[in-house]
């Protein structure tokens, strides 16, 4: 066993219903304990381009920089944070130089973008790091809570006063991202750092999912399938698309095995191969 404990992770990606292709893109290792969920945005098929690009770097950045790290815990500097969680931030940046890089000498992917999010987790401690509105949510003691802001014209104007939750989704264009990966040569990355419990689930997601289905149908889904991860992944993209699937939808769950359900995980395993 690593140092990331044994870690479930169940991932699924979906087209939609409108959509004529993919331009999500997701990746895991449970062995690292790692998650990275993409959300592209640019012209034909640039979007798929960018969102790769994150995924496919920042898993190479940190399978390859993990075992440089010292012991899970200890922080770097003056920052405050575990070294995790930097590892983390370095390979977004490094991942939005990339793409930045590509849209400026192509052609054809000029303007692409993608938005981000990141969990790993090592023992019982969890890092996370996020561009854009994709979001992170954590169902624990059966309630859900958004555990990201999303970097959005929707929540800044929230963040700031100026409207209420209701006012600003009414009165304002969906989906304008204030940050995204490839847009500028550098992007802010937000960190958040916390400790795990056991019978957490984490929930990554494009907004395609939550943009069609309310953190209450979330929080019931999550709960009724949480013994089985991929079987909960497949019912949330099912209910997406069930209300419109109007983008792509992509989940990524994920949960440290405890005690209490090492034990089930064989089963757990056997279940998903008929699901």
């Amino acid at each position: 066993m690593g140092m990331s404990g044994r870690v479930e992770i169940a991932n699924f990606s979906d087209v939609g219903q409108k959509r004529p292709h993919n331009e999500d893109s997701t990746g895991s290792d449970e062995s690292l304990g790692l998650a990275i969920l993409a959300d592209g945005m640019g012209g034909y098929k640039a979007g798929e381009v960018a969102s790769a690009i994150a995924v496919t770097s920042i898993m190479h950045n940190v399978r390859t920089g993990l075992p440089r790290l010292r012991r899970s815990g200890q922080t770097a500097g003056d920052s405050g944070y575990r070294d995790e969680s930097l590892l983390l931030k370095q390979a977004i940046s490094d991942a939005n130089h990339s793409i930045f890089k590509i849209a400026q000498n192509e052609a054809s992917c000029r303007g692409m973008g993608t938005t981000v999010v990141v969990l790993l987790m090592r023992g019982d401690q969890l890092s996370i790091a996020h561009v854009g509105d994709s979001r992170l949510y954590r169902l624990r003691d059966a309630r859900l809570e958004q555990i990201t802001a999303d970097h959005s014209l929707i929540q800044e104007l929230v963040s700031r006063g100026l409207y209420t939750e209701e006012q600003a989704v009414a009165h304002t264009p969906k989906n304008l991202v204030t940050r995204a990966l490839g847009i500028e040569s550098t992007v802010e990355v937000d960190i958040l750092e916390e400790t795990v419990r056991e019978g957490d689930i984490y929930l990554l997601c494009s907004d395609g999912l939550n943009d069609m289905v309310n953190d209450e149908e979330i929080r019931l889904t999550l709960r009724k399938y949480s013994a089985n991860l991929v079987q909960s992944a497949r019912e949330l993209v099912q209910l997406a698309n069930s209300k419109g699937g109007r983008d792509n939808v992509s989940v990524i769950l994920v949960r440290k095995l405890g005690a209490s359900n090492r034990k089930g995980s064989i089963t757990r395993r056997l279940l998903n191969w008929f699901n």
